[in-house]
């Protein structure tokens, strides 16, 4: 079956910037920015980051303010943050073998830089390469792992599956099932959220008075580390 993935995969896979590199940096920067947010965003704003800061040296030189500034529109803020803190980490001790030690890696983005950067033997298995082998029942191995993220992405979709167009609906045991809808993440229009980025935003473009800003964002954005409120003026970090 997996022989069956790739030869799809070779015909159909996309196209995407981050494929074309086997730099641990370039990996970590578009894994870090494909947490919560769409592919066809990212795609112009990992380009536009690497051609900003294209060395972990470069990011960790910046300063908190202008990585912070650059992230605006991303959305998930402390996202920016930690890739900052973990550029940092990695410019002063190198990369260490345990990557999870690194601010904002967790196992699966750990898995992701050792398959796609490291070249080690290891399947990093995000929702849809979850999806693919649960409902195929075949534990894929890590060079299928590009394919099956995206025929999960494509193909072999939460709700109803295109498996009309599956490569895999032959052998598939759950080929024609479709599924409940899972819980959606709560509308961003009119949330507190909402109220955390426009704030940020306004911080971004120019200290401004607490008093002319929401206070419960500024003191959320405050526990976050993305902003600072010296002498009743709220800023960003240095």
């Amino acid at each position: 079956m997996e022989d069956l993935l790739l030869t799809w995969f070779a015909e159909h896979g996309r196209d995407l910037p981050w494929r074309r590199t086997r730099d641990p940096y370039a990996i970590l920067v578009s894994e870090v920015m494909l947490q919560q947010t769409q592919v066809d965003r990212v795609v112009p704003r990992y380009l536009d980051w690497l051609d900003r800061w294209p060395t972990v040296g470069s990011l960790a030189e910046a300063s908190t303010a202008e990585v912070i500034r650059a992230w605006q529109g991303l959305g998930y803020n402390r996202r920016g943050l930690n890739l900052h803190r973990a550029a940092r980490a990695v410019a002063a001790r190198g990369w260490p073998d345990d990557l999870t030690e690194l601010p904002g890696v967790g196992p699966y983005t750990a898995a992701a830089i050792e398959c796609f950067a490291l070249g080690r033997d290891v399947l990093p298995v995000d929702t849809n390469v979850g999806r693919v082998q649960e409902r195929t029942g075949i534990s894929f191995s890590p060079r299928a792992a590009q394919a099956l993220m995206d025929l999960g992405a494509t193909i072999c979709l939460a709700r109803v599956p295109r498996c009309g167009s599956c490569p895999l609906a032959v052998r598939c045991p759950s080929r024609g099932r479709t599924y409940e809808p899972q819980r959606k993440q709560s509308r961003f229009e009119g949330s507190f959220r909402q109220r955390r980025a426009r704030t940020l935003r306004l911080v971004a473009e120019n200290s401004r008075p607490v008093a002319e800003l929401d206070g419960e964002a500024v003191e959320a954005l405050r526990r976050d580390e993305l902003v600072r409120v010296a002498g009743g003026l709220v800023s960003l970090p240095d």
